[in-house]
């Protein structure tokens, strides 16, 4: 903690309250951000599970219901076209 403290005081942030914690929790909510999931929040910070990572950071990730509803919905679109393709194709004769 001395080793901390002293690049504190030399960066001239003294007196601002910045603790480990809070440079820890810094970069974790940085990196939910930018996008990364829970599995890599959970090995940059040294987490024993994912949900370690979760409990602690949930609340910071996005919801992505709407994304996840969407892309189902444009793949069973998908595979209604294919299928109406297939019961349209005409028959080969042989």
């Amino acid at each position: 903690m001395r080793e901390f403290s002293n690049a504190r005081k030399n960066a001239g942030l003294d007196g601002l309250g910045l603790t480990p914690h809070k440079l820890r929790h810094t970069a974790a909510s940085l990196a939910i951000a930018a996008g990364a999931d829970v599995k890599v929040v959970q090995q940059m910070l040294g987490h024993a599970t994912a949900t370690m990572t979760l409990d602690t950071y949930g609340h910071l990730f996005p919801d992505r219901l709407d994304e996840v509803a969407d892309a189902m919905d444009a793949g069973r679109m998908k595979a209604a076209a294919a299928r109406a393709k297939t019961l349209t194709a005409p028959e080969h004769v042989h």
